[in-house]
This record gives structure tokens, sequence and C-alpha cells, in this order.
């Protein structure tokens, strides 16, 4: 396929794509991060790494992995326990609404798909929790298909190596897919996360030490500003004295006891606010990570 298919990723052609990949498969052992879910092809256990690791970062997520795969080693084992005991057992990770979709997706995969995580795009979409990043992510690392994965990380890449210039999600994503090669996919697209994680990093990136630095637009055109993958930082509000952190701790709470209504403000921090105490945890019912039991607020 030449660039002419795509008048979106005009000056993109085969030789390029060709140059970047043989750079980046060339460089994967020097690249290599030792992450435990790279050991695995068992697709629920990359679907369990890929919800843990949204907007979380990898070092974070180790030790929550090999906890959380040891008590729900398949999808089965994660349906049968209640959405209390999954949050329990993501201790740790923050952000417990995706324990709840874990737990929602198990429940789908054990009743439509005989306890299997399936092999097609929009099966894998349809499950809660998954969209199209997770998908094409268990798609290429747990059944070896021949797709593009495209994190931020990748698509930094994407916009400096290869096409030189700013990408939207869509474009980049079509580039991805060109760019992966048929065979090896799977080291080929955990090859790209690593070359953003430790070169092509969104500051001060290492262009001297990244293996395909030779096949790159933006560092043969000197590093050029504007940076091409330059994005708009949104910056999230203080975590101190925050409803995120008033969440944090009374799921910590719960995850040992329940907590009654008259205790909930000190639970979440707050001990003179009870009506901000008591809006959190109505929040936490209607997302399914928490229930009311008589008056007492308990893990769902």
């Amino acid at each position: 396929m030449t660039s002419g298919a795509d008048p979106e990723a005009a000056g993109v052609d085969d030789r390029d794509l060709d140059r970047v990949r043989r750079a980046v498969l060339a460089g994967a052992a020097t690249l290599w991060r030792d992450l435990p879910w790279r050991a695995t092809r068992d697709p629920w256990l990359v679907l369990v790494s890929e919800v843990m690791l949204q907007q979380t970062q990898a070092p974070r997520v180790v030790e929550p992995f090999g906890r959380f795969a040891a008590r729900f080693p398949t999808p089965a084992a994660c349906a049968a326990a209640g959405a209390g005991e999954v949050v329990r057992a993501w201790a740790g990770l923050g952000y417990n609404r995706r324990a709840v979709n874990l737990h929602r997706a198990s429940v789908v995969l054990v009743e439509r798909h005989g306890g299997r995580v399936p092999a097609e795009l929009d099966a894998l979409e349809g499950l809660p929790g998954v969209g199209p990043y997770t998908a094409r992510a268990v798609l290429s690392f747990g059944h070896g298909a021949a797709v593009g994965v495209v994190d931020t990380n990748v698509a930094r890449v994407l916009a400096r190596a290869v096409a030189g210039r700013p990408l939207s999600r869509a474009v980049a994503q079509r580039l991805a897919d060109r760019l992966v090669p048929a065979q090896d996919a799977w080291r080929f697209n955990q090859a790209l996360f690593d070359l953003g994680a430790r070169c092509c990093t969104a500051r001060d990136p290492r262009c001297g030490a990244c293996p395909a630095a030779a096949s790159c637009r933006w560092t043969r055109a000197g590093g050029a500003e504007p940076d091409p993958a330059a994005t708009a930082r949104r910056r999230q509000g203080a975590f101190a004295g925050s409803d995120r952190q008033g969440r944090g701790r009374l799921v910590a709470a719960l995850r040992l006891a329940p907590v009654s209504v008259p205790a909930l403000p000190a639970a979440a921090g707050w001990p003179g606010d009870g009506l901000r105490a008591l809006r959190i945890a109505t929040a936490l019912v209607d997302e399914g990570i928490a229930r009311w039991h008589e008056d007492d607020l308990a893990l769902a």
C-alpha cells in the first residue's frame, strides 16, 4: 500500500514504514522492559493487565497484577466472585470503577462467550470497560493478531518517526496497522511501547539512544519545532482534599469492613462534612462499587 491510498497519510509510503519497522525490530532487545504480563499469552490475563494499565504507570501495576492473576486466573473465577471481592483484589491501583467493569466483563465472557475471551474486535469492544485500544491490545498480545496497538507512547513515535507531523487518532491507528509486520506482531508492538517509554518520551526525548533515530523524520529534520507529538497537557486538580482522595479513603475502609452512615465522613477523611461524604458514597453505589446494607455502606 502507498500513501496514495490514504490522503491523510500523504508522504508516508511503504519505504518509510519499512525503515522504521526494521529499526524497531533490530532494537527490540535493547529496549525490552521485563514486565510480568509479558510472560503470558493468555487473553484473559492480557485483558486484566491492560485494564490495570489504564491511567496507571506500569511499575504500580506489577504487584497487583500478580496478586489478581493468582486470585482470578480465569474469567469464570472472576465472574463467580462478587464485585466486592474484585474491588478488594484491586487494592493499590485506584480508579476502582475499572475493577467493577472487569468483573462485569468476566460475567459477559462466561454468559455469552463460554468463558473465553473472543478474538473479534467487535466482540471485545462490546465488553464493559473495553474500548478500541484495549480491544486491539488483547487481539495482538493475547491472540497474536497483526494489528496496530496505539497508546500515548506509540502515537508519539508515529507522529515523530513515521509522519513527522501531528496525527489524529484515526490516522495514527491506520499508520500503526500498516506498520505492524504480519509476522512477530507481538514483539513489534511491545518494542514500540518500549521505544516510546524509554527513548521517544514526551519531554526530553533521548534521540541519541534511539535505535530508530536514523529513520526518524523528526530527528532527520533536526528536531525542529514545533514538536509533531506536542499536545496540550491537561492539568488535573490537586489530589489533596479532593473528591478523588475521599473516594480512595472510603473504598480502602470498605475493603476492611462496612461503614455506617455516621462514620462515613471520618472514613473519607472529612470528619466535619457529612453531606460531601454521603455524596461520594452515593456515587460509589451508582457505579456498582458499593451497596447499601441497611444503614451501612459495604462493597458491592
